[in-house]
């Protein structure tokens, strides 16, 4: 998932968006987990009880992590360490890596999900 969504880095912020040329923060994580094989909902809502919750501390790369922004109800993005996390934040950005320690993505940190498939490609709880 990594790899598919660095990928995309400097790709705009398109409202709906889930493919190259224009990604929301949902659209961006579920075109990077198509591309690894992961069957994942569509929606922020729906991403955030895919998988199995993990602690912050815990974070590892590919890792789901969720919060609240101003102007946003929820928003994802992939972890790709403890620290930093790529994702699509907003109208007129662009895909991007920023830091989970720095404002407003450090106030707003809502929890992380990791996805864990079984044997038949389903996403485990």
């Amino acid at each position: 998932m990594v790899v598919s969504a660095t990928a995309m880095l400097g790709q705009p912020y398109r409202f709906g968006g889930a493919s190259p040329g224009g990604f929301d923060c949902s659209g961006l994580v579920a075109y990077a987990a198509q591309n690894a094989g992961i069957h994942l909902p569509r929606t922020t809502q729906e991403q955030l009880h895919a998988g199995a919750p993990v602690r912050r501390r815990a974070l590892k790369a590919g890792d789901l992590v969720f919060m609240h922004l101003a102007r946003k109800e929820l928003h994802v993005g992939i972890a790709l360490d403890a620290d930093r996390f790529i994702h699509a934040p907003s109208s007129g950005g662009y895909v991007r890596i920023d830091s989970l320690r720095a404002a407003p993505y450090s106030w707003g940190y809502v929890g992380a999900r990791r996805l864990v498939e079984d044997q038949g490609g389903r996403l485990g709880r």
